[in-house]
């Protein structure tokens, strides 16, 4: 007499490798990946079987690898709102603020040392020390003055992060140092000598208004900020009008370029106008060198 296995696993049945193919009503499906592997979840986009080691996590469901590499492809890189990658630390704003305490300390140590080498000077650029124009928007007012570098410090602790994750950290660090070479520049031609992160914290004043104007904010307070530190500084004595007002002006004008450049090759529009400006600013000293030697 013949008789039938009771269950369809049972040692009658031949065994082997599960193989992939058109489900039937005995196959058993198995990863369209690895072949030797039974599994019951398939992809939520294509439908194939697919094992843990292939499965990534979607919105609902599973997905296959493929799959999700494909359509990563359709999704675009998060970008901070005028270009660049979002910031989550304004890493840019920490480190300036650590090179101006730096700077201070060294002051500290030996301010006549420092002032002598790296104050901003137009007759020591006019000679060659280039350098200058830059060092000497990380140097303020030696000790026993503490206000200058305190309200300066502060200043950017309280706009830095805000205008960096606005404007992505390369370009507030551009817009922040040409804001400086720009004071620098503007002492260069109407001044004699200056220290400080003025015009570089004046710069971020007018970078402040060109990002609330371009994003639909209400500038008022924006422009009552500037229009008081604007009268500071003709009203309190020994303050570098030529450096504050230079930064105002060059800060502005960056973050206009940056702020309204055009969709199409945005980035290399940005960094073509960076350029320019700063080209504009080395240009203008070569060409007065003459007149301030």
């Amino acid at each position: 007499m013949t008789t039938q296995p009771d269950h369809p696993n049972s040692s009658d049945r031949p065994q082997g490798p599960a193989q992939p193919g058109p489900y039937g009503a005995d196959a058993v499906p198995t990863c369209y990946r690895h072949p030797d592997r039974e599994t019951y979840v398939r992809c939520q986009r294509c439908d194939r079987s697919i094992c843990p080691d292939c499965m990534r996590v979607a919105s609902v469901g599973h997905q296959c690898v493929e799959c999700v590499r494909e359509g990563s492809k359709t999704i675009r890189a998060a970008e901070a709102p005028f270009g660049g990658r979002p910031v989550t630390t304004p890493v840019v704003t920490w480190t300036l603020m650590a090179i101006n305490v730096l700077a201070y300390l060294g002051e500290v140590v030996n301010a006549p040392l420092v002032l002598n080498r790296f104050q901003m000077s137009a007759d020591y650029v006019a000679a060659g020390e280039w350098w200058r124009l830059f060092t000497g928007a990380f140097l303020h007012a030696p000790p026993p003055s503490y206000w200058h570098i305190l309200f300066n410090m502060w200043a950017l602790f309280v706009i830095g992060p805000q205008l960096e994750r606005m404007l992505g950290s390369l370009r507030f660090a551009g817009v922040y140092l040409l804001s400086a070479l720009g004071g620098s520049v503007a002492v260069y031609l109407f001044g004699w000598a200056s220290v400080g992160a003025s015009g570089a914290i004046y710069g971020l004043f007018g970078a402040m208004f060109v990002v609330a104007r371009r994003l639909g904010y209400d500038v008022r307070g924006v422009l009552w900020l500037i229009g008081i530190n604007v009268v500071l500084t003709f009203v309190i004595p020994g303050i570098s009008w030529q450096g504050h007002l230079g930064g105002l002006v060059t800060g502005t004008l960056v973050t206009a370029l940056f702020a309204y450049a055009p969709g199409k090759n945005r980035k290399a529009f940005q960094l073509a106008t960076a350029l320019a400006v700063l080209a504009v600013c080395v240009a203008i000293v070569v060409f007065m060198t003459p007149l301030g030697g």
